[in-house]
C-alpha cells in the first residue's frame, strides 16, 4: 500500500469499510500513445504560429496580425510542453483506493466512488514493465483515441480508471476477488 495515498483516502472511508489497496499513479512526466500523434501535430501546430508571429513581427505587418497570432502561439506552447506539466500536476494530486466495498478515485476536482457490486465492465491494459491501466467502464470509441491527448477536459470521454498504476495485473485481480466474494456473500444471505 502506498502511504501517501493511504493516509489521503482515510478520511473518505464510511464506519467499518476497510482499505484493501491504495495506490497513485506514476509520477513525472510521461509519454502515452496518444504523443505518436499529439507531438507531431503540436510541432506543426506551434511552428506555424511561431512563423506567422516571427514574419507578422519582421516585417511590419498590422497589428491586429499580431495581437491574432498571440492565442495561436499560446496553444502551440501549451501543445508542445504545457500539456505534459499538466498531465504530471493532474497525476500528482490522485490517489487511488480498493475497499471491501468500492473502487475510490481521488484528483485535484473531488472523489469518485464505484460500488464494486455494481461493476459489470472492468478492464485491464498492462505493459511489459507490469504497470498498466485498470477501466472501470467502456470508453466511448468515437473519443477514446482522443481523450488522453493533454488537453483539459478530454478526460470526460474515458470511463473512471486507476491509470498508470504499477502492479496492475494484481490490483486487477483484488478486485476480482473482492467482487467474487461480495457475491458470495450475497448468495449466501
Amino acid at each position: 500500500m502506498d502511504y501517501d495515498a493511504q493516509r489521503e483516502l482515510q478520511q473518505e472511508l464510511s464506519a467499518g469499510e476497510r482499505l484493501a489497496w491504495s495506490g497513485r499513479p506514476r509520477q513525472g512526466l510521461r509519454l502515452r500513445a496518444a504523443d505518436a500523434v499529439m507531438i507531431p501535430f503540436s510541432l506543426m501546430w506551434g511552428g506555424f504560429a511561431f512563423f506567422w508571429e516571427w514574419s507578422v513581427l519582421h516585417q511590419g505587418g498590422p497589428g491586429f496580425f499580431a495581437l491574432w497570432g498571440i492565442p495561436f502561439v499560446v496553444i502551440g506552447l501549451y501543445m508542445i510542453f504545457g500539456r505534459f506539466f499538466y498531465d504530471a500536476w493532474q497525476r500528482s494530486r490522485t490517489y487511488y483506493g480498493i475497499t471491501d466495498q468500492r473502487a475510490i478515485i481521488r484528483t485535484a476536482r473531488g472523489v469518485k466512488s464505484l460500488s464494486l457490486q455494481n461493476l459489470t465492465d472492468l478492464s485491464l491494459k498492462e505493459r511489459g514493465d507490469r504497470s498498466g491501466t485498470i477501466a472501470f467502464g467502456a470508453a466511448d470509441p468515437r473519443y477514446a483515441m482522443w481523450a488522453n491527448v493533454g488537453w483539459p477536459g478530454t478526460a470526460r470521454y474515458l470511463p473512471p480508471s486507476f491509470e498508470m498504476i504499477d502492479n496492475a495485473r494484481q490490483v486487477y485481480d483484488q478486485i476480482r476477488d473482492s467482487q467474487r466474494a461480495m457475491q458470495q456473500l450475497k448468495g449466501n444471505a
